[in-house]
């Protein structure tokens, strides 16, 4: 017998066939690459339901409409999770605060909220285990009548999930909680109390949604532009929506799409969607900004977490381990813009004053530690009229429009599945489909079926993988780490034997990128920012390993050099503006202060002229070979060319004096930390004193 085009074993077949007969939802066979998808939209036949927007709520409805037995298709105009939905805080949790404010409020609403968000929680961790894991989360206490308030209310917040519970919350005395998180400031500290929410790599938890949605039988596409909705006359003399009018956003060409039933889950773009079926029609959606700085993984402990509820300004600030680095973020701050707004330094100085405030004074807290910085935009739904986005929740709502089309708005990441199905209930009410009820709670998405804590070691066991990429693998990939892996091409080295690093200090390899496009991906940002997360955890390591991505890339997708060109200078740009390269790079510019003691700036000439020996007042990487040659290190001239070019600033291939005086004041200041060329500089003038130090004078009599 044949499953979906697969040859299957008769026993199989039967299971199929039983799981059909039961109403249990069957996963198809290969995954469907882009061009067949798009190929399945152009077709006449006419999709039950079309979803508008590939976020986490979008695919969650694509996922659940597909497992019911309904026709779906799925249109995103970027890439899947492209938006909010990659921009989160990397929580997956109730909402401790809301419950607070649903208790000082006796507001039903906001309780019953919280409630469906921990049954949620404990979903989301069970369908994807090895995207996600229950974290631990400190309340440091620096007053004591905080600790029997915030006890109790962490204590209802166990109370709330019941059975659901993760694990149970506990109060620590100072000296275990400073055991626990040694940074932590030690002066005024009371005690601590820990409890737990759940953590999970959001990007790679949407596409997993979106390709199991695929696996089910949905079409799902992205860039996929709805440009205009179709309508025809219904019931009643009244225009229904029955399809878009779309553009391939790669291909340019533009077609229809007919469905019976289209549905908006575009987060941030609600209103403009909603708009294009009724323009007098009032917004719903308020957009709330949130914003991430990524420092390194010593600023906080391997497993443990941190939350401030009441920060300067009464917004809630996290300090998350993730991918090992640390998160963190603010929420709720209003903004007029729906498109991801840039992180100002005016943001991230504030984030880094609020991680002073909490962690001890033997802890320097350095601007030049922001590694990456981004802004996510939270749609939530409101009364046009009202600029407090704090006092909202994010309950979402479902609404039907008089042409037919349903809207999802508002809402987290932890419900998408409660969205997902409440909305297609309400399309098989609205639109008189034919289908049971939802089938995804319980469902396992894409990678979590062969997937177990110990599938690392047969990773390194079976392919001679490294440790730390085997774990990252099964980590990210879950069950399908293996076809990951059966890519991966052999490194010539003794270990290890298989995967190419695409940068030294990530366990990011060759092989993702070559899967990623299997997945979807189409442009360099689609690997670096959601099928690798790099983009968010070190922008210049994403520009490093950015030439590799496009020439893997291009063989994969037959690019041509000056396609090669473009997508190279739109990642450039994307982490420039978007993921906080520029404010980065404004730590050091050619207008930059230099505050050095006299001494200071005397060491740093003498420094400089051990390079510039001709004291041409700058110098270039011939000046830096010769010296390395001299101290017998060896290193290639692309890499020379990159760490120069970090330093110069006004870009004409060489460093001069007053660029190297404002880079080592902005060292000294915090400002820019881990600069190569610093530490090369420092290193070759260390390493050529030791050697000036040792006699050469010859012994008697030698040759």
């Amino acid at each position: 017998p044949f499953c979906s085009g697969v040859l299957c074993s008769p026993l199989q077949g039967a299971l199929v066939q039983v799981q059909a007969a039961e109403g249990v939802p069957v996963r198809k066979g290969p995954l469907p690459s882009r061009e067949q998808q798009i190929q399945a939209l152009q077709s006449d036949a006419e999709f039950d339901v079309l979803v508008i927007g590939g976020g986490a709520t979008g695919c969650g409805c694509a996922l659940d409409a597909a497992t019911r037995g309904l026709k779906t298709a799925l249109l995103e105009r970027d890439d899947f999770s492209s938006g909010t939905s990659s921009r989160s805080t990397k929580l997956i949790h109730g909402g401790v605060r809301y419950l607070q404010k649903a208790i000082m409020k006796l507001d039903f609403e906001q309780y019953r909220m919280v409630k469906e968000a921990l049954e949620e929680r404990a979903h989301l961790l069970k369908s994807a285990p090895h995207l996600s894991a229950p974290l631990p989360i400190m309340l440091p206490i620096y007053k004591w009548w905080q600790l029997p308030y915030y006890w109790v209310g962490i204590k209802l917040y166990d109370l709330v999930a019941g059975s659901q519970c993760l694990k149970s919350s506990y109060v620590l005395t100072k000296a275990r909680a400073l055991e626990l998180f040694p940074m932590l400031r030690r002066d005024r500290l009371v005690g601590a109390i820990v409890y737990y929410d759940g953590q999970h790599n959001d990007a790679r938890m949407n596409l997993a949604i979106a390709l199991t949605a695929a696996r089910y039988g949905a079409v799902t596409a992205n860039y996929t532009e709805v440009q205009q909705l179709l309508k025809e006359p219904g019931t009643g003399g009244r225009l229904r929506v029955c399809g878009v009018r779309c553009r391939d956003v790669l291909t340019g060409k533009e077609f229809d799409v007919r469905a019976k039933c289209v549905i908006n889950a575009t987060g941030p773009f609600t209103d403009s969607v909603r708009k294009m079926d009724d323009e007098k029609v009032p917004n719903i959606c308020q957009p709330s900004a949130g914003v991430h700085i990524v420092m390194p993984g010593y600023y906080s402990p391997d497993n443990m977490g941190l939350l401030d509820p009441a920060t300067s300004d009464g917004r809630v600030i996290f300090f998350l381990p993730w991918e090992k680095m640390t998160i963190a973020g603010t929420t709720d701050s209003p903004t007029d813009v729906t498109s991801h707004p840039i992180p100002t330094e005016e943001d991230i100085n504030f984030i880094l004053s609020e991680v002073r405030n909490y962690l001890g004074a033997d802890v320097e807290v350095r601007r030049g530690d922001v590694l990456a910085a981004w802004s996510g935009i939270r749609p939530l739904v409101t009364n046009p009229d009202s600029k407090d986005t704090q006092s909202l929740s994010r309950n979402h709502v479902v609404t039907v429009s008089d042409s037919g089309l349903i809207t999802v708005a508002g809402g987290k990441w932890t419900t998408y599945r409660a969205m997902a199905r409440d909305t297609i209930d309400a399309a098989v009410r609205e639109h008189s489909l034919p289908a049971g009820s939802c089938q995804t709670m319980g469902l396992q998405l894409e990678g979590a079926q062969d997937w177990s804590p110990t599938l690392y070691i047969r990773l390194v066991q079976d392919y001679g993988l490294e440790s730390e990429v085997a774990q990252h693998l099964a980590s990210t990939y879950g069950g399908k780490a293996f076809e990951v892996a059966k890519i991966a091409q052999v490194t010539g080295k003794r270990w290890p034997i298989v995967g190419k690093r695409l940068v030294s200090e990530f366990p990011y390899i060759e092989a993702e990128v070559v899967y990623g496009v299997k997945e979807y991906a189409r442009t360099a940002v689609d690997i670096i920012s959601r099928r690798t997360r790099l983009a968010f955890l070190n922008v210049q390591a994403a520009e490093e390993a950015l030439p590799r991505i496009v020439d893997i890339m291009a063989k994969e997708l037959n690019w041509c050099e000056q396609k090669k060109k473009e997508q190279l200078e739109a990642a450039r740009t994307f982490l420039y503006y978007e993921m906080g390269y520029k404010v980065k790079t404004d730590q050091l510019t050619d207008s930059s202060e230099i505050s050095l003691l006299p001494a200071d700036i005397e060491r740093y000439k003498k420094r400089f002229h051990m390079f510039d020996k001709d004291k041409k007042g700058f110098i270039t990487i011939l000046d830096v070979q010769r010296v390395l040659q001299s101290i017998s290190v060896q290193m290639d001239e692309n890499t020379l060319h990159e760490i120069l070019n970090e330093v110069d600033l006004n870009k004409n291939g060489q460093v001069e004096l007053n660029e190297f005086l404002q880079l080592m004041s902005a060292i000294q200041k915090g400002r820019v930390s881990g600069s190569r060329l610093a530490v090369l500089m420092k290193s070759a003038e260390e390493n050529l004193r030791r050697r000036q130090a040792i006699p050469v004078d010859r012994s008697g009599g030698g040759l």
